[in-house]
């Protein structure tokens, strides 16, 4: 893939913005457990970081995802994991679908705001019973009138407890699972939905995460996202644009782990050298730069094949699996040669090493992204392509 001087422009620009905007406050966010997205999606909707590859119509930029991975790669330079996720949410997660298959009346009344940031977006997926299992989710929406009426609950929401309104998937028939669910716009203000608590998690500390109930939640029929009975189909596409979101937004992050590492073990001293100097990290340094450029390098085809409108499920699945298990070893090792300062809640590495284990559980977990790959490769048994 060819990068112009537009593409460096965005990625030069979205960068800075975190440099200035973000980074300066993330130790506070942190120890709050939450930051301000209205406020700081806002300041990234009046600079079109939030609707790159969004339709001009509704407030876009309508530029192609070239340019919005641009976006998306810039923002790990922020210095945590929790502020990127919640952005990754509002462009990647919850509006693809809307953005696609949603009625003019409805892309004016929710994708608008959520273009300008002056709406908080999040997405409702996950139950208590249901994670990767996506099929299996309870949470209904019967037709009574010319309402749906929603009943059930959502887990491990992110921006729930800011949310303005919910991309929410839940079962609209009975018929076979993967062809009885709807995805349909919930706005959060809504009679009968309740945030049951704020969840307490590992990492990812600034992002606010939700659990949710609803009881007997009314809303019009026209906020059905496309057709009823689609919504398995318009998720699956959703979770593509996660999952290259998740091995994208990465790469940079990666990569300070390993230069922050390398600067910090060249000035230790151990047995009268630099921890550097010893073959064991020099040679272990090396091996994990050349796995993020091969990341990259899936990542960038990934886009490009995309682009020519080829299916990428399989590399998606791919660059999302590697992202998730290279963040680990990236974050283990290089903690590992901080010695007692990686240890330390100071320190970012101690922050990275939290934060990143959720690559190979949230949008899929690795075991899911095996078996799509494997049912790609026609090898898992009684199931092929």
């Amino acid at each position: 893939m060819q990068l112009t001087h537009e593409h460096e422009e965005i990625r030069n620009n979205v960068k800075k913005f975190i440099e200035t905007e973000v980074n300066p406050n993330v130790d506070e966010w942190e120890r709050d457990g939450i930051f301000p997205a209205r406020e700081l999606f806002m300041k990234m909707g009046k600079l079109g970081f939030l609707g790159i590859n969004k339709p001009e119509a509704y407030g876009g930029l309508g530029l192609d995802y070239s340019y919005h991975m641009m976006m998306v790669e810039a923002l790990g330079h922020t210095h945590c994991g929790g502020v990127p996720m919640a952005i990754g949410v509002q462009t990647d997660m919850a509006t693809p679908a809307l953005s696609r298959f949603g009625s003019d009346e409805l892309r004016k009344e929710f994708l608008i705001p959520a273009i300008a940031g002056e709406m908080v977006t999040c997405i409702g997926v996950s139950e208590a019973g249901a994670g990767s299992d996506v099929a299996s989710i309870k949470t209904t929406a019967k037709k009574d009138g010319g309402d749906y009426v929603i009943n059930g609950g959502k887990m491990w929401t992110t921006n729930g407890t800011q949310g303005d309104w919910m991309c929410l998937l839940a079962n609209t028939g009975e018929g076979p699972v993967h062809q009885n669910k709807s995805l349909i716009i919930l706005p959060l203000k809504t009679k009968g939905v309740s945030i049951a608590r704020k969840l307490d998690k590992m990492g990812m500390r600034s992002s606010d995460t939700a659990q949710f109930y609803f009881d007997d939640v009314r809303v019009p029929q026209r906020y059905l996202i496309g057709q009823e009975g689609h919504g398995f189909v318009y998720q699956m596409m959703q979770f593509q644009e996660e999952r290259l979101w998740a091995a994208i937004s990465g790469l940079a992050a990666k990569q300070r782990c390993i230069d922050d590492t390398i600067d910090y073990t060249r000035q230790r001293k151990a047995f009268g050298q630099s921890i550097l100097d010893n073959q064991t990290v020099y040679f272990r340094m090396a091996e994990l730069q050349t796995e993020v450029e091969l990341l990259r390098s899936i990542c960038y085809r990934a886009c490009d094949l995309m682009l020519k409108g080829e299916d990428v499920t399989m590399l998606a699945s791919m660059a999302k699996l590697k992202s998730g298990r290279l963040a680990r070893e990236i974050t283990d090792s290089c903690l590992q040669y901080y010695g007692g300062m990686g240890f330390m809640n100071e320190t970012l590495i101690s922050r990275a090493y939290r934060d990143t284990r959720l690559g190979s559980i949230g949008g899929g977990a690795d075991e899911v992204m095996l078996s799509i790959i494997a049912k790609y490769m026609g090898i898992m048994p009684g199931k092929k392509k």
